[in-house]
């Protein structure tokens, strides 16, 4: 057990120092999803009057693009989570081409301790962007509890896990990074839209609202939402937060035991 925990902490630690001396992917993972929020959340703010789990309508433009960019932050949040995870597991193909995926599973450390310090470290990066933004809007008047802080940290680390777990199932049969990156854009992205991130799903169609539903992150953002604003009341349009809670759970433990398995069962090709 000594030599398992040993093996996630130091391939963990890899994980984090490899990132951060990327700082193409620093910038990448950060300041993207806070460009699209400026710049989405000013673009559409305008024309932003809420929706049946948005809020409430505002008396003038300037109050709109407020209200939207109050509204979009923890979507944007999301998104560092979703491009964290897409970073952190692009690495699997180019250990793959370095020769150091090979060593590593061929060594007498079990695969599944390769497969948690990929989850851990991209789950670690995650919730350090996040929080950096968090401590931000801090100073800009976001309310703050011991309780929604709390809450901000468990549903970032699930988010992180989950989605850093499902961006390593959808990278580990690949052999190029350009493939990863087509995959990421049909896939991915389209589960953050339909996360209900972008506009409250309450006043969508029926059948979007069903995918909606349907959407693992949508539950995360749920979560999100009440931590980031603890004394928001519920709309009957909102996902239940005990159910968001468990789905969340369920979606990270269900995806880190697939990205187990799958390494455990796949044969590793050479580059």
């Amino acid at each position: 057990m000594s030599d398992f925990i040993l093996a996630v902490r130091t391939l963990t630690r890899r994980e984090i120092v490899r990132f951060l001396r990327q700082r193409n992917r620093v910038i990448g993972a950060l300041a993207t999803p806070l460009v699209f929020w400026f710049l989405i959340g000013s673009g559409v703010g305008k024309s932003f009057s809420g929706g049946a789990n948005g809020p409430a309508a505002s008396t003038g433009p300037a109050a709109s693009t407020v209200s939207y960019l109050h509204y979009f932050f923890p979507g944007t949040l999301l998104l560092i989570v979703l491009f964290t995870a897409i970073f952190s597991t692009i690495s699997i193909i180019e250990d793959r081409r370095e020769g150091f995926l090979q060593g590593v599973l061929v060594s007498p450390i079990p695969r599944a301790a390769f497969v948690l310090a990929k989850l851990l470290g991209g789950t670690f990066l995650a919730l350090a962007q996040c929080l950096v933004i968090y401590l931000l809007a801090l100073g800009f008047g976001l309310p703050f509890s011991v309780l929604a802080f709390l809450l901000f940290l468990g549903t970032v680390i699930l988010l992180g896990l989950g989605l850093t777990a499902l961006g390593y199932l959808i990278a580990w049969p690949l052999d190029s990074t350009q493939g990863f990156h087509a995959i990421m854009n049909l896939f991915l992205m389209p589960l953050w839209f339909l996360s209900g991130a972008l506009f409250p799903p309450g006043g969508s169609a029926g059948w979007l609202q069903w995918l909606i539903r349907c959407n693992p992150l949508s539950y995360g953002l749920t979560l999100l939402r009440l931590a980031l604003e603890p004394g928001m009341a519920r709309t009957p349009a909102m996902l239940d937060p005990l159910v968001s809670g468990l789905v969340m759970v369920l979606f990270s433990a269900a995806l880190t035991y697939l990205a187990i398995l799958l390494t455990d069962r796949m044969t590793v090709r050479n580059p």
